[in-house]
């Protein structure tokens, strides 16, 4: 099943273009089974999930949510009280509220900015589940150092996400999942199992809309 994991509307990111709806659509047409919206610092609830549900019975629409952790953002997934996940927080305190919660935690585009990820990863004690290794704001070389990473740290899994602030990159990057995927704990031990690859969308590239 391909799902994009990293995605953001206007309804609650102020960086966001993308309308809701727009973004089902988008999803639909690129071929994906499911999202997951991940809104800076704020968890969709259900009963908004629902309203996008009832117009794409056949996608899977999940929620999880981006938190902007110290020294970089973390997609959380699983996450039952976002209110325990200030911005801000330490990345070791942040991941093991998570797993507390019952959830995930997916380091997104490492290394971007200049992040130190490794420097962070270990001061910080942070307990990742898995790393981003490509989305739209990941250029070959943060790609590359991200393959790196998991040489290094073959625990973690792998996810592709286009991190879409916008319709028209929706899906430009997705990850796969080997199992199937129709609830929130299907995506959580999918993440956990590692039985997830990132890919890229060949209708995007041959637009040149990857860099």
């Amino acid at each position: 099943m391909k799902f994009d994991l990293h995605l953001h509307t206007a309804r609650h990111s102020p960086d966001a273009t993308s309308d809701p709806y727009e973004l089902v659509q988008a999803a639909i047409q690129a071929g994906l089974d499911g999202i997951v919206i991940t809104e800076h610092d704020y968890l969709w609830t259900e009963s908004e999930l629902d309203e996008l549900r009832t117009i794409a019975p056949g996608l899977v629409i999940l929620a999880g949510i981006e938190v902007t952790g110290k020294g970089g953002d973390i997609l959380c997934y699983g996450v039952t009280n976002p209110l325990a996940l200030p911005r801000g927080m330490e990345w070791g305190l942040l991941t093991r509220e998570v797993h507390r919660q019952g959830g995930v935690c997916i380091a997104a585009h490492p290394h971007r900015w200049n992040q130190p990820f490794e420097n962070i990863l270990h001061e910080q004690a942070a307990e990742l589940d898995g790393i981003e290794v490509m989305s739209k704001n990941m250029d070959d070389e943060l790609r590359r150092q991200a393959q790196e990473l998991l040489r290094k740290y073959p625990q973690f899994a792998q996810l592709g996400n286009s991190d879409s602030h916008e319709p028209e990159t929706v899906g430009c990057c997705y990850t796969e999942f080997a199992t199937a995927v129709r609830t929130m704990p299907d995506l959580v031990a999918a993440i956990r199992q590692r039985q997830c690859r990132a890919s890229t969308n060949d209708t995007f590239a041959s637009r040149r809309m990857l860099r």
